[in-house]
């Protein structure tokens, strides 16, 4: 299993579609992060970018993240990625707590900044 992470200053961003980049964690059976890989955020809006696409080739099951727009959600779970709301904090002990079963989806969603919207 991958999961990502969107990233800025080794901490959960935020705001989905402007991270630094995303950081990518693999995952092994016993649930311990056994790889780390870093993936460029691309620029504009991330729910009309290709990042859906980019993390779903990469493996990517799950996307930990701050808040994002419907629209992101909809891209990132055609693509089969999960998507997991209402994460904060540094980015491994993000990945950590969600591994351990401590960490659910908030369902809020960001209203203000959604795309096409900017």
């Amino acid at each position: 299993m991958k999961l990502a992470l969107p990233t800025r200053n080794n901490e959960v961003d935020n705001h989905f579609g402007h991270c630094e980049y995303f950081t990518v964690y693999e995952i092994n059976d016993a649930k311990e992060i056994i790889a780390e890989e870093k993936v460029e955020a691309p620029s504009g809006c991330g729910c009309k970018s290709n990042i859906a696409t980019v993390l779903a080739e990469r493996g990517v099951s799950v996307m930990l993240a701050g808040n994002m727009g419907q629209g992101a959600v909809n891209v990132l779970n055609q693509n089969k990625i999960e998507v997991v709301r209402g994460c904060s904090g540094n980015i491994k002990e993000v990945a950590e707590a969600y591994l351990r079963g401590e960490v659910v989806d908030s369902s809020v969603g960001c209203t203000s900044h959604d795309c096409g919207h900017h």
